[in-house]
């Protein structure tokens, strides 16, 4: 994989990009980096162009200023902005927790630019906020630490964030720090120990409360029109607590849904099998 940089009004977008074929975007989440698909996305590239961004205020990418700028919309945005710089109207994504919720934005925000989408363990925004339960409160408790005006957690995070983001890394599934690539890791710890990236994720977080559950009440019964694939960690906290296929049945027109073997970070833990399953779905999706 290549890597590269597009200027955006807002700042440079960081990707990566290799193979040659259908475009294929990959969206990972938190607290990442597009290292997360150092083992999937050479396999994927092998039949697609394969285009690898961080996410802005992840990794090398921009950190804006303005909280609205990391939003699902204005995220969404970047990527189709990334997509167009790079010559691709049409485009197949695949996102994983937060870069999955930016995927579903904008498959609903721009439905003629994408093919198929896979989301990787989430329900819908909307879902989890409106109907938020105890169990998944504790465990998705960061949702709203992170979310908290600044510099309140920021600073917290900066006294330890290896401690701190490991600590995400192994919950939500119960994974063990062993299970992950020791090169993914250092590419994730290099981030994450950036103060300007801890204020970015946090803007992430604090964007969802102040702008993404409007957007997302607005179109809550809007569909997915494309083929539409849902994952998720077969012993993770979003199948411990819900029906993670019937959260998205009703907004999907094509869908399949697969349990995967592992937790919440199953495309780090077990990129065998996530590669199989988006393989499996792209040769129905054609056929």
């Amino acid at each position: 994989m290549i890597p590269g940089f597009t200027d955006h009004p807002s700042g440079p977008l960081a990707y990566s990009i290799g193979g040659e074929g259908p475009p294929l975007l990959l969206l990972h989440g938190f607290p990442q980096t597009r290292a997360m698909w150092a083992h999937i996305a050479p396999v994927l590239a092998q039949t697609h162009t394969v285009i690898c961004p961080d996410l802005p205020g992840y990794g090398a990418s921009n950190k804006p200023q303005d909280l609205a700028a990391y939003s699902f919309r204005a995220m969404a945005h970047e990527m189709l902005a990334l997509m167009d710089s790079l010559g691709h109207a049409t485009f197949d994504v695949v996102g994983h927790d937060r870069g999955a919720r930016v995927a579903h934005r904008l498959t609903l925000d721009a439905p003629d630019r994408v093919t198929t989408l896979t989301l990787m363990d989430i329900i819908p925004t909307h879902t989890l906020l409106s109907d938020l339960r105890w169990p998944v409160a504790n465990s998705y408790y960061h949702w709203f630490f992170l979310a908290q005006p600044a510099p309140f957690p920021d600073r917290m995070i900066a006294a330890d964030p290896d401690r701190y983001f490991q600590s995400c890394l192994l919950g939500w599934g119960g994974a063990q720090l062993d299970a992950f690539d020791a090169d993914q890791l250092a590419h994730y710890r290099a981030a994450w120990r950036d103060p300007e990236t801890i204020r970015g994720m946090c803007n992430d977080y604090r964007a969802t409360l102040a702008h993404d559950i409007a957007d997302d009440a607005a179109d809550y019964e809007a569909q997915i029109p494309c083929p539409t694939l849902v994952l998720f960690g077969a012993s993770g906290a979003m199948a411990e607590h819900y029906d993670v296929a019937a959260t998205w049945a009703a907004k999907c027109r094509h869908m399949q849904a697969q349990a995967i073997p592992g937790g919440h970070f199953f495309p780090d833990t077990n990129a065998s099998d996530t590669i199989a399953a988006l393989r499996r779905f792209r040769a129905d999706a054609r056929a």
